[in-house]
Order: C-alpha cells, then structure tokens, then sequence
C-alpha cells in the first residue's frame, strides 16, 4: 500500500485498471483510492474517481477463479483507512449526511453519518462473490458483492444464480436516525468543522430527468468510444449511470416486494420512526460486515462507509408491484408491511455500506472524539487548568437564568454533570434527578430555562406534561411483529440526554389507561435509570444514563432525588426578553467553555481516599447522634452523591474534606428551605 502515494498516480491508475494492483482486489482498490483522494485531492480528481467508482466492476476479475480469492485484501482495506483518516484532518474532507442533502451525493461515494441505532433487523444474507455470463461470447466474470446492493452487470451480461462460484455470505441491518433531541449548536459546529463542501453544480444533482450523470460531468475528460458506451449502455437498460443485466436482481436473497413511495405510510419524519417528534433529517439503513454484536439499540455511532442511493432499489420496488415480479411465496415468508418497512425506497432511506463504525463517547463537536486516548489529555489538562474561572462564570450566568437564585444554580450545575458511572444490582449510581419546584405557573420562565439549557448541553428535549400529552402520545417504544420492527417512543433516548419534563402546564383531569402507563414509565426512568419496551408478550429492560429535570409549582408528582425549590430574587416583567438579553450578553467563546465545561465533566474518574472515608463514616455516626430521627442511610447517599459531584466540578477528582463540608453545607441550605416552604404551605411537603 506505501505506492498509493501519489493522488495524480492513484488517479491515472483508476482509471486505466488499476494494472498495477493484485486483480483479485480490483473491484475495492478503487474504494480505497477514492478515500485517498478525498483526503489529498482536488475536486477534479475527485470527480475522476466517483465515475470511475460507479464504473468498477469491468476488467479481468475472471482470473479470481484460476487464482482464488484472498480474505486478508478485506482487513488490509478497512486498516488502510484508519490510518488515512487520522492524517490531515481526514475526517472533516468526508461529506457528512447529517449536513449535507441526499440529492447532491453521489452513489457509491464514501461518506459519514452520526446517527443512532434505532432498531436492529434480522440478518440479511447477500452474494459475497457472483458471476455473470456475456450472452455473445459466453465469457464468464467474478464479481464482489460486499458494500453493494445491486449486482450490476454490462447490457449484455446475464447473471448466473446457478454458479457455483457464486458465494453466500451474512451481513446485519441497523435502521439509524439522527441523534434524538441533538442541539443546533452542536449542529452547526459540525458544520462549521467539516471542510467537505458540496454543491449542485459538483455532485449528483436532481435534475436528472435532463442529463445523466455521465453527461453532466466533465464529459470532456471522456474518449469518444467511452461516450457511446455510455448512452448504448443507458439504451439497453442503466438508469444513473447503473447497469444490469434483463431484470435488475437484488444482492439479498430476499428480495423484497416493495411498493410505491406513496403507499410506504413514510411520508413524515414520525413514520421514518423518529423517537421525538419534529426531528429532520435522513433515516439510513445500515449494512454491518463485521464485529455487529459489539453495538446495541440506542447506541450513538460515526460511521464511516459507501452510500447506496442506486435508483435500480426504487425501480424495483415499484416492478415488484406487478405479481409477476414478486418472489415465490414458498421462497418469502415476509409479509407486504415488513417489505415495505425493510425495503423502502433509497432516496428516502439511503443505505450505507459501513466500512469504519465506532460508537461516541458524546456528540460535543468542541470535544475530542475519544476522550481516553493519549491525544486527547493535552486538551484535557489545558482546560482543565482554566476550569475555576469558568465554573464561576457558569455559576452567574445560571443565577441570573434562575432569576438570581445561586442556591439553584448550584444545584443545577451538580444535575447537567451528572451520569450514571455503575450500577450496583440493581441501583443506578450517579443519577441526580432534581425537582425545581416553586416555578411561576403562568409564566413562560420553564420555556425559557430550557432553551438555556440547550444552549449548554448536546442534546436534550422538554416534555410538557399535560393531560392531553399523557395520554396521547407514545413513550415506550414497541415490537410491531406484523412489520417485524421497533416502532420508537420519546423515551427511547440516547445516554447522556437532557431531559426536561415541565409539570407547571398539568392541569386537572383524568389520566387514561396508557397516561398511567406513560406517568409510570416516566417513574421507572427517573428512579431505576431504564426504559421498559414493550414486547407484547414480554417487557424488555434498556438501561440507559437519562438526566431528568422537573420543573413544577409545587412538590412533583414523580420522584425525584432531590427537590430544589427556587426563591427568585427578581421577577422581570418581560421574561422572553430578559432571557435573550441573558443569552446576548454571554460571549460565544465563554458559551463554547460552558459547553466544553458541562461535557468534559462527565467522563472525570473519581476516586474516594481511605482517610476521607473514614472521616466521613465518623462525620455521619455524629450526625445520627446529634439528629436520629432525620438523618438516614439515603440521606448520606444523598451527601456523596452532592459531594462527588460538587468536587467534579471544581476540577477535583478525590474527595477532600473541604469539599465534604461544603457539601453538607449546601445540603443544610436547601433543607431549611425546603423546611420554610413547608411551614408557609403546608401540602408542599
């Protein structure tokens, strides 16, 4: 691999075969020299390579039989681009999906995705090699099946299902979306990082009804002879630049029976199975080679792969309308919803052919990926150094968020650094929902608040807790077995969400069968930190990491861990603009610490010496001593969670004895406060 040094060579030796490479490798060198293009070349060359990438599988791959096939060619592909996209900032040349529309990517070209794992289908089985025959001369050719969906072959090619040289091999399916609840900053971040810019006029445009691909780029750079073998090749049956042989045949052995974009029932973003409603942007299928047991559903992942947007998938699912198209029914036992919802037309779920995945520690795009690796500890360290100024900044700019309340601010801060570090049986520990109680009801400061919250963290969403909401909409995701798929609920939510649930807007009312449901699903994420899913005949437990805000008037109706009831020192008469007055005044560089600020803390170790441990065993026996009645076992776990938390985010990762009596003193505060409140209304406790 040391001669694919050169992008001007690696073009010219694209496109004249690839002569100098093992034949065996043909149909996937083109894929490794197009990722190296992207990291070293220009626009032209790139261009160069996506039509040489479309046009890959001709050449003398029939030598695979004399010769065998060569399994490490697969692993020595996957390294080689690990190790490219570490050099230069690889990764920021990737056009992403998240950013940039389905219409102006090409097929077959290699791009990313920050996506979730929204359900897991069954494994799919695909041609790993097949063979095609030349009607004419009866010339026998190998093909590779992997990263594809359509087994493509030249106008007179036939394919040959009865080969024996034909190879079955596996792959799994993830169905992916868009990170729930994810920020627009973290969006535009993203944005303003990735250096791929693609535009109509340098990629697949959607004006395709007026030129073909081929026509619209570069035809200059194309011989004569080649021009004609293209349009002869659009005349016998190519649609995009794609050829087949009679009828186009899927790559899995299942073929589906698709219909028709208008039946799919996919026509918004909540049919694509979006968790939250409102949420945009593309749902893909995912094909996984290897390794696929190692991610779970709700996983946040980068993947790295080719994209499949061949439009032979929507031909065939609107062929297949015609009975005569449709599989044998002794071959499919899949019923017609679960074709349409595995086999949806791919310029509405795009497939992508993972070549690289790994699951994110976060989506902060102000963070290193990975914050454990040895990179990463110079930022890590040089943030850290400058972490106090940040943390009062921080604490102010909250006490003016909660109307001059720094008590809450406080507390508020130990809440968006929380995260559940273990869990013991089954007790979630590091889980620190807070209950802000005392909220002005006919007010729109929840509103606002948690629009300061997003600001500040990657993700999050606010639930308003009405009557009609309880009872109308879903939480918990389900099986639907006639569809063979996990239809999603708001709760099925990534690690590390913001989840702000706005009580202040319950009126009175009578909650129906699925309200109790949803108010008790609510009730088991905040206390045991995991989701319920319903499985019909079975209810299945995912443990998530979930930090959970009430804002209410009086004490919630859910649990919480701890109940924090704000006392305002101020009520301005404007509250949307006292709040955006907030917002303007803060410095996008000091906004972009609060972030850093927030994330970072999270993934702190943190350690409890033997010495403050014991200070701590005696501090408490002292404490029963002076008060038994009110001082219990869960209020010392209550103690340490604050103090973890409280040295966290002084940067302190051990406990120190400062930091213990601090804790307790914040602790006494909000009691006594919350001892007032009882004695000026006394349902509030």
């Amino acid at each position: 691999m040391a001669a694919l040094a050169s992008p001007r060579s690696l073009a010219r030796d694209a496109l004249s075969g690839c002569a100098d490479f093992d034949c065996k490798l043909r149909d996937y060198v083109c894929i490794v020299h197009y990722c190296i293009l992207i990291v070293q070349s220009t626009p032209g060359t790139l261009k160069m390579l996506s039509r040489h990438l479309l046009n890959s599988n001709s050449g003398k791959t029939d030598e695979w039989s004399q010769n065998g096939v060569n399994s490490d060619w697969e692993k020595k592909v996957i390294e080689y681009f690990k190790e490219k996209l570490k050099e230069n900032n690889a990764p920021k040349w990737v056009p992403s999906l998240n950013e940039v529309p389905l219409h102006y990517l090409k097929p077959n070209s290699f791009v990313k995705f920050r996506c979730m794992i929204q359900d897991m289908f069954d494994p799919e089985f695909y041609m790993g090699v097949y063979e095609t025959v030349n009607q004419n001369t009866k010339a026998r050719v190998l093909h590779f099946g992997k990263y594809r969906d359509v087994a493509e072959c030249g106008p007179q090619q036939e394919l040959d299902l009865n080969s024996p040289r034909s190879t079955t091999l596996e792959r799994q399916t993830f169905y992916c979306v868009p990170v729930p609840g994810e920020s627009t900053w973290v969006k535009e971040a993203y944005v303003n990082a990735n250096q791929a810019r693609v535009s109509p006029s340098t990629s697949y445009t959607p004006s395709r009804h007026k030129r073909s691909y081929e026509d619209d780029e570069d035809m200059d750079l194309q011989p004569n002879k080649q021009k004609e073998q293209h349009a002869g090749a659009r005349q016998a049956g190519s649609v995009g630049g794609l050829q087949w042989c009679g009828e186009p045949k899927r790559l899995e052995t299942e073929a589906s029976a698709g219909q028709q974009l208008n039946s799919l029932n996919l026509s918004s973003p909540f049919d694509l199975n979006f968790p939250l409603p409102g949420e945009k942007g593309p749902a893909c299928l995912v094909k996984v080679y290897e390794d696929w047991d190692c991610f779970k559903v709700n996983d946040v992942l980068e993947l790295y792969g080719i994209l499949s947007v061949d439009p032979v998938l929507s031909i065939l699912n609107n062929d297949e309308r015609d009975a005569s198209a449709l599989p044998d029914p002794m071959e499919c036992t899949d019923t017609a919803q679960e074709q349409r919802v595995h086999s949806p037309p791919a310029s509405l779920v795009p497939r992508i052919h993972v070549i690289l995945a790994q699951k994110l520690q976060h989506i902060n795009p102000l963070l290193p990926t990975c914050l454990n690796k040895e990179e990463s500890r110079t930022f890590v360290s040089s943030f850290m150094s400058e972490l106090s100024p940040v943390r009062a900044e921080l604490l102010g700019f909250l006490t003016h968020a909660l109307l001059g309340d720094s008590l809450a601010a406080e507390y508020l801060i130990l809440h968006l650094i929380s995260t559940v570090y273990t869990r013991r049986d089954v007790l979630p520990l590091g889980k620190f929902t807070v209950n802000l109680s005392g909220c002005p009801r006919n007010s729109t400061f929840t509103e606002h608040l948690y629009r300061i919250i997003q600001h500040l963290v990657p993700a999050s969403f606010r639930l308003q807790m009405t009557i009609e909401n309880m009872n109308h909409l879903k939480f918990i995701p389900h099986k639907d077995y006639t569809a063979n798929r996990l239809v999603s609920g708001l709760l099925q939510l990534p690690n590390n969400t913001s989840l702000v649930i706005d009580e202040t807007l319950l009126e009175q009312g009578q909650l129906d069968t699925p309200g109790v449901h949803n108010v008790t699903a609510l009730s088991n994420l905040i206390t045991w930190q995991k989701v319920d899913y319903d499985f019909s005949y079975h209810q299945m437990e995912f443990p998530c990491s979930i930090n959970v805000l009430i804002t209410s008037e009086g004490r919630s109706l859910l649990p919480a861990d701890c109940q924090m009831h704000l006392q305002p020192q101020l009520m301005p008469p404007n509250m949307e603009e006292y709040m955006n007055s907030l917002l303007s005044a803060v410095l996008p560089s000091m906004l972009n610490k609060f972030r850093i600020y927030l994330t970072l803390l999270k993934f702190l170790d943190y350690s409890i010496s033997d010495e403050i441990t014991k200070a701590v065993e005696d501090d408490f026996v002292e404490m029963r001593k002076n008060d038994p009645q009110s001082i219990t076992a869960d209020d010392l776990h209550q103690l340490l969670v604050v103090a973890r938390f409280l040295s966290l985010s002084a940067g302190q990762t051990t406990l120190s004895r400062e930091r213990w009596l601090r804790a307790k003193q914040l602790e006494s505060l909000r009691r006594n406060r919350l001892q007032q409140q009882k004695c000026v209304n006394g349902n509030e406790l």
